[in-house]
């Protein structure tokens, strides 16, 4: 890159910090003490997500603008029109995967329950031209068993490496990117390698099931529909992409909202289209149960470790697990104890304001925490900015909020422990789960990266 380059991008970059702690400080907290005190609050017009400053250019190189722009509805659209043409040597099989943290919007958008509202966005997606449609819930069942394998091997070796734990969850990519580009090696050798649900999905898409349809990977094209614009960051990463066959595992991800709009602009009516029922990664025949995991609508990663813990390491059953508010209901922890002695103690932490008191703690060594389930949004994967602003935009719609985590809790839930088609595809297709293959699909790997942002960098 030029100096030219170099300088504009610092001077963008250096007006984007001063914007983002001018944002911050709003609304009367401006000296050091009332920062502190409110450090943990989410405050109207003040808060400043991750996905908001990566929306500019400032922080994103040449070589990611291009990749991010690719992430569009125009770029599915390009792939249709090729399909309709006579050259069947550019077709490709599109198969969209939904995240389950979606389809409570749609639920609410369409006036309909969450397996109808399924239904009818995957009859849309398939008059579009998508031939398969998936819901991601098994690929998080992955997600989850591989944290929980790792939380029990770090915690084992805890006393002889200092960086097990604690150990933080690696599903959400705006708190990814943070570490990797401001936060560095305070944080990223405490990151869970397991893959996220997207990545997995990513994998099974184009590892399992194009190799079940008899299909080279770089032939199928893989949309995901997120409720997180970060998402498309995510989809974009180098480890991701595969160089020989020119494909990636998430071709493109496009926000709950972005199809919504579409529906819109083709002035679709949800009582004209078909209800489908969505096709089983495994190809089996019949229609798809929707279930959803423990927590608060994030899939529940803090849940499923500390309950597997608990009895993996102690012996104890915990079926109900009773969260302690510390700053605000996005920073709250749970504990396990035994005749007066803590044995684990997690925290769930949300949105940037909750992550800068985690990591001030971390500098200072004052973390109690073995696990911290982190999340850039306030209130979690439900309110990600892909779906949860209001409709004049910019502001978080929480009657909508309100509504997505009523139609969510009404799934039932089911633990990925007890479902028969991960076992399956543990042995099918990733020969069990201490193998390479589980290790090399299911797993990634986080990286320094702070040179790229200027240290002064504050949320």
């Amino acid at each position: 890159m030029s100096d030219v380059n170099i300088a504009k991008r610092k001077e963008k970059c250096e007006n984007c910090t001063k914007q983002c702690n001018k944002k911050q400080s709003d609304d009367g907290a401006n000296t050091h003490q009332e920062r502190e005190e409110v450090n943990g609050q989410v405050h109207e017009g003040s808060q400043l997500l991750l996905s908001a400053c990566l929306s500019c250019d400032g922080c994103l190189s040449e070589e990611e603008s291009l990749k991010i722009s690719q992430q569009s509805l125009e770029e599915v659209e390009r792939v249709l029109a090729l399909n309709k043409k006579c050259d069947v040597s550019k077709h490709k099989v599109l198969v969209a995967s939904i995240c389950p943290q979606s389809l409570p919007f749609f639920a609410v958008k369409f006036g309909l329950d969450i397996t109808e509202a399924a239904h009818k966005l995957c009859g849309f997606l398939k008059t579009l031209g998508v031939q398969f449609v998936f819901d991601t819930t098994l690929a998080a069942g992955f997600s989850i068993l591989e944290s929980q394998r790792e939380f029990i091997q770090r915690y084992r070796r805890r006393h002889h490496d200092s960086h097990a734990l604690p150990m933080f969850t690696s599903s959400c990519p705006g708190w990814i990117r943070y570490s990797e580009r401001v936060l560095g090696s305070l944080v990223t050798p405490h990151i869970c390698t397991a893959r996220s649900p997207q990545q997995v999905m990513g994998c099974l898409v184009k590892k399992y099931f194009s190799k079940q349809q008899k299909l080279s990977p770089e032939k199928v094209y893989h949309v995901l529909v997120a409720p997180c614009f970060d998402k498309k960051l995510e989809a974009v990463r180098e480890e991701f992409y595969n160089s020989l066959l020119e494909t990636r595992d998430v071709d493109c991800v496009l926000t709950s909202g972005e199809i919504y709009c579409l529906m819109e602009q083709r002035k679709v009516s949800v009582e004209e289209l078909d209800s489908v029922p969505l096709d089983h990664v495994l190809g089996e025949a019949g229609d798809v149960a929707l279930v959803r995991h423990e927590g608060r609508g994030s899939e529940g990663f803090l849940e499923h470790v500390f309950k597997h813990a608990a009895k993996e390491l102690f012996g104890l059953d915990v079926h109900e697990i009773t969260y302690k508010h510390l700053r605000n209901r996005d920073f709250q922890e749970v504990t396990l104890e035994r005749d007066g002695e803590t044995l684990l103690q997690f925290a769930a932490v949300y949105g940037f304001r909750n992550i800068q008191t985690l990591v001030h703690r971390m500098r200072k060594g004052r973390v109690p925490y073995q696990l911290v389930e982190v999340l850039s949004c306030p209130g979690g994967c439900l309110s990600g900015r892909g779906q949860a602003e209001s409709e004049a935009g910019g502001k978080v719609d929480k009657v909508l909020i309100q509504q997505m985590e009523e139609a969510y809790s009404s799934l039932p839930i089911r633990l990925p422990e007890v479902n028969p088609a991960l076992h399956t595809l543990y042995q099918e297709w990733l020969q069990g789960q201490d193998s390479q293959q589980a290790s090399t699909l299911l797993h990634t790997q986080y990286r320094n990266q702070s040179h790229t942002q200027p240290p002064h960098m504050q949320w």
